[in-house]
């Protein structure tokens, strides 16, 4: 207890009334019955008093100390859970912002890891971990919002049927993603309802508390669903930096790893819950300050959904563009992997990628055929990262529009998006840069001064492309690109 609260205190949910007392904190749940719960009986309080009990001394023994009767006439009337009252100046919600915020998040990353490795993956969880039931989840909350929260005006049913296309297309083209995430372990009976309220920072180590109890359903799931829950309050409390710092630290502790796009997928899922949550007060209460909540988390939950897409990229042009460059650029600065056209004809063709394979126009390894089947392996391989959650940049010529078509229908069978760049410049620079980087001894270049013009003649009107000037310095060529990349990934997240 903090000398800086009162010794007594009250707190009350929609399901429990927490009695504060010195250093001590008791716990009623009230006699009701819900659609997802029964409290009704004495005896159902006493075992949801029990269960809860025993699942929070998971994270935190010392704080959790027992169930105890409430006597009445020689006869239990009810059940109380005890215990440890914490200090309320030492919760996370509080320190979030402070100097103490990055030590703070450390602390809490290191916990939650730790608790996580100590969980056994299980069947149970497993199964609450697929594509399946994630799609179950999104549909069960998406009805539950729908009706009075949209007839009230909280939602809008343009706002919910995006949410609703969005969070599906991403399930239904990540089932290899899921599956590989249940067969690596990560399926585990979380807390499922870490909140930054309910963490408290203490000189020994926090202590979470109020693990979810009454559905086990919505406790089983993967580790990076669990961790999502309170990155989205921290987003909230303390912006994206903090949230994005816990992410890392729980990352350093736990060795976890994973697609950005699944991180950005749950914390979407995560305030699409809190979103329902503050709705349902807001027409208890019709508390102005609830509304603005639901709407508040409604919108972190788009803005998640858009980030979680995959992208495609395709950087295109003729030889001695500059696309090679600015490709790799992109895939740097994004984090992104690079495929491109040379290193998979290559490998095709059983030549090493710093071998030279020169040869006239549409001969060699660059005949027709060969060009075919470059594109179809390398969308193969840009498929294959996409399931799996990974956006992809494709650096290749992209001067026939039959591959761009089959690079675009591979994207929407994956559910990304995608999106064109056209390197532009002269011919005649072109033929520069290529005469330069032929005089290098290190070059694994192919292309000639000669093939410039060649591969123009071939080239096909490519209106879908963003154009970017690769006359212009590498860095300038890459902002330009980046600007327009992000541009492009908020304007999908609002339609």
């Amino acid at each position: 207890m903090s000398q800086h609260q009162p010794y007594a205190a009250i707190a009350e949910t929609h399901i429990s009334v927490v009695s504060m007392v010195g250093d001590r904190a008791y716990k009623f749940l009230k006699p009701i019955q819900t659609a997802f719960l029964d409290h009704s009986t004495v005896e159902s309080r006493r075992d949801a008093q029990q269960l809860e009990l025993e699942l929070n001394r998971r994270m935190a023994p010392d704080v959790y100390l027992g169930v105890a009767e409430v006597v009445e006439n020689g006869t239990p009337a009810d059940y109380v859970l005890v215990m440890r009252r914490m200090p309320a100046d030492r919760r996370l919600a509080g320190l979030l912002g402070t100097t103490e915020s990055s030590d703070a998040l450390r602390s809490v990353a290191k916990e939650i890891a730790r608790f996580h490795a100590s969980l056994e993956p299980s069947e149970a969880a497993a199964s609450c971990s697929g594509p399946d039931a994630e799609w179950t989840r999104w549909a069960n909350n998406l009805a539950e919002m729908r009706g009075e929260m949209v007839d009230r005006g909280l939602f809008g049913d343009d706002e919910l049927g995006r949410i609703e296309t969005m969070a599906k297309s991403y399930i239904d083209g990540r089932h290899q993603l899921f599956a590989r995430r249940i067969e690596r372990g990560m399926a585990r009976d979380g807390h499922g309802d870490l909140m930054a309220e309910d963490i408290f920072v203490l000189e020994d180590g926090p202590r979470i508390l109020d693990c979810l109890a009454f559905d086990e359903t919505l406790r089983l799931g993967d580790v990076l669903a669990d961790i999502a829950f309170l990155v989205m309050d921290v987003e909230r409390l303390a912006g994206p930096e903090s949230a994005a710092r816990l992410l890392r630290f729980y990352q350093e502790f736990s060795a976890e790893r994973h697609p950005a796009s699944l991180a950005h997928h749950y914390v979407a899922y995560r305030a699409l819950v809190r979103a329902k949550i503050w709705a349902l007060r807001y027409l208890q209460t019709g508390d102005v300050e609830h509304r603005r909540s639901a709407r508040e988390h409604l919108g972190q939950c788009l803005s998640h959904l858009g980030r979680a897409r995959p992208r495609m990229i395709l950087v295109g042009g003729g030889p001695g563009s500059g696309k090679s460059t600015l490709a790799e650029a992109i895939g740097a600065a994004m984090g992104w992997t690079v495929l491109n056209t040379d290193e998979v004809r290559k490998d095709i063709a059983g030549i090493g990628h710093s071998n030279r394979a020169t040869a006239d126009a549409e001969r060699g390894i660059y005949t027709p055929e060969s060009t075919e089947m470059t594109y179809r392996e390398l969308v193969g391989e840009a498929s294959t990262l996409l399931a799996n959650g990974e956006s992809v940049v494709l650096d290749a010529s992209w001067s026939v529009d039959a591959h761009r078509e089959i690079a675009r229908r591979a994207a929407a069978d994956a559910g990304a998006r995608v999106i064109e760049i056209e390197c532009r410049l002269p011919a005649s620079i072109a033929k520069e840069r290529i005469a330069r980087r032929l005089a290098s001894p290190w070059t694994v270049s192919d292309a000639t001064p000669e093939i410039v013009d060649h591969m123009a003649s071939k080239r096909e009107p490519w209106d879908e492309a963003h154009p970017v000037d690769t006359t212009s310095s590498k860095s300038e060529s890459r902002d330009h690109a980046l600007r327009y990349i992000v541009t492009e990934a908020n304007e999908v997240a609002t339609r």
